[in-house]
């Protein structure tokens, strides 16, 4: 069944007008046509160079079933991930309703490059503090700009980053034109999720499972934690909102490096 599915995939790809990031019609109706979820299995880290065949048909099929206004399960460099994009009130109302929460608690953007984030964010920290933390296991917190749709987080004025070290996620984030809208693969209050196979209940509600391999030791807490949640929205101040993965370098950066003052947490 995998086989003929990727095979299905690979005469969209040959059919398709257009680049990965403008996939023509064929992608579409292909997508339509199938049973959910769409299960695709993703090489590991060196794939573009050993299989680039397969890297862009999997990448072309995620990007068009995202603009096809689906929910898609990706791999990050921490948990497993739900994206869509962020744009779509539509696609924002699908993740509301998969995670079982409502709009008060907010989900975090997904960019490819560190550049975009000014697209979408009042940036006052240096370039070189966006970039020596990202791509990497941290969000950052940031003032939203009027450029981010509305309805996603309509109850704050602000924003999580995401650019995570890991090129499938990012590939795919460079290959759409506005940011993804990125949660945890699980229902809110849910452990985190490190293998597919762990939140095989959402798998109904979603167009694409990329299984990208477990994502570090399943047996480990540690490997839950998800991202690093800092808030920079205040200038010479930072405030770990979840200490996550990657607290002690993430706070030797903005404290030693930068010279950021450290505030309490509200929450």
């Amino acid at each position: 069944m995998l086989r003929a599915r990727r095979a299905a995939l690979a005469g969209w790809a040959r059919a398709a007008e257009g680049t990965v990031g403008a996939p023509g019609p064929g992608w579409a109706g292909g997508l339509r046509s199938l049973r959910r979820p769409l299960l695709l299995l993703l090489p590991g880290p060196s794939a573009a160079q050993r299989d680039p065949q397969g890297w862009q048909e999997t990448l072309g099929a995620t990007v068009a079933a995202l603009r096809e206004g689906g929910l898609v399960a990706v791999p990050t460099d921490t948990v497993y991930g739900i994206a869509g994009l962020a744009q779509s009130s539509p696609a924002m109302a699908k993740i509301y309703q998969l995670k079982g929460r409502d709009g008060g608690k907010p989900l975090a953007i997904c960019l490819g490059d560190v550049e975009h984030i000014y697209r979408y964010c009042h940036v006052n920290v240096p370039e070189e503090l966006l970039r020596d933390l990202l791509p990497g296991p941290v969000t950052l917190v940031l003032q939203r700009s009027e450029g981010l749709n509305k309805d996603l987080n309509p109850f704050t004025s602000l924003v999580g980053v995401r650019i995570p070290n890991h090129t499938f996620i990012r590939e795919v984030a460079q290959a759409c034109s506005g940011p993804l809208a990125l949660t945890s693969a699980n229902i809110s209050t849910r452990a985190s999720t490190l293998t597919v196979s762990e939140f095989q209940d959402l798998w109904p509600q979603l167009s694409l499972v990329i299984d990208g391999g477990a994502i570090g030791d399943i047996q480990s807490p540690e490997c839950r934690l998800g991202s690093t949640v800092v808030d920079l929205s205040v200038s010479g101040k930072y405030t770990i909102i979840r200490p996550g993965c990657a607290l002690t370098p993430t706070v030797e950066i903005l404290g030693k490096k930068y010279g950021l003052t450290s505030e309490p947490s509200c929450s």
